[in-house]
């Protein structure tokens, strides 16, 4: 059988990305107060409009907008709450920068008011299951898609996750995920679709899924790796932060601490992204957008 040919195109409400050679980078915009990664540090409206003007400024495609952190046993949002921390932000964003917006939700009213605020993609952590109306937003929005295969929900995704081969039941999951929505009457040109690194899988299958990705180009849609400062990249590259044992640990010395443990797994995500590169992946979701750029643009001169 001949696989299909990798797409060059991914069609958004109103704009369209080109594909390729190189991966589209997705700079991540939380405006949460508990984010595991950035600690809330981009939480109010202002400080996450100037973050994503600077991650646009620094090369990014794409500006990832959510409001409810997906980390492992994090509470929900209510939808008051989470329209009320993303649409002011999309909205500032939209009126500075054309780089597209995309609003990280499983809620389809609070798709649908991103969209209206502005955003051109719709990025659901379930697939587009979670919330029944969800296809149907999808559909009248035109927006582009973004469906990712999570095993459970954030209480329960991580409560020991099993699989008898992680890929393939996942490239079956993605596949019906992408009949379904062609189905629904969505354009496949619309249509991304995301393994869900960490998200109801153990390290060991998230490195699978890492150094098997190449198989899910076989779906013919754009496939996005969303492995950023992930927790399988702090079990293997974390090692203990060491100041001044003498001293009792301060706040200075716990903040010193989770810098040099997120440049530890920065430096690991970065590593990563080079193999997703050469493995041909179209979208990579990261923190650092700087970085990703510059290193891209250097492995693809040498």
């Amino acid at each position: 059988m001949t696989p299909p040919t990798a797409p060059s195109v991914w069609k958004l409400r109103s704009q369209t990305l080109t594909l390729g050679p190189l991966p589209l980078v997705m700079g991540i915009v939380n405006v949460t107060p508990d984010s595991f990664s950035d600690g809330g540090k981009f939480s109010d409206t202002h400080s996450a409009i100037k973050h994503a003007l600077r991650l646009a400024n620094q090369g990014a495609a794409i500006l990832d907008v959510g409001g409810e952190s997906t980390r492992p046993y994090s509470a929900p949002v209510d939808t008051r709450r989470e329209l009320d921390r993303v649409i002011p932000v999309i909205e500032g964003i939209t009126k500075e920068t054309k780089t597209p917006v995309s609003i990280d939700t499983s809620k389809a009213s609070v798709a649908a008011a991103a969209i209206e605020a502005g955003a051109q993609i719709i990025n659901d952590v379930t697939g587009l299951e979670g919330d029944p109306r969800m296809p149907e937003v999808a559909l009248n929005s035109g927006a582009g898609i973004c469906a990712m295969h999570m095993k459970g929900d954030p209480q329960t995704m991580q409560d020991d996750p099993q699989y008898t081969d992680v890929v393939q039941e996942i490239y079956r999951y993605l596949d019906q995920r992408k009949t379904f929505l062609l189905n629904a009457g969505i354009e496949l040109e619309k249509i991304c679709l995301d393994p869900g690194i960490g998200f109801g899988k153990t390290h060991e299958h998230n490195l699978q899924l890492i150094t098997n990705c190449e198989a899910f180009l076989e779906l013919g849609c754009p496939i996005l790796i969303g492995h950023s400062r992930k927790g399988f990249i702090g079990k293997t590259v974390d090692v203990e932060f060491k100041d001044n044992p003498d001293t009792t640990e301060s706040s200075d010395q716990k903040t010193l601490a989770n810098d040099f443990k997120i440049a530890n797994r920065d430096a690991g995500t970065l590593a990563i992204t080079l193999m997703l590169a050469r493995k041909g992946m179209q979208i990579v979701r990261v923190h650092e957008v700087a970085q990703t750029v510059a290193a891209l643009k250097m492995q693809s001169k040498v």
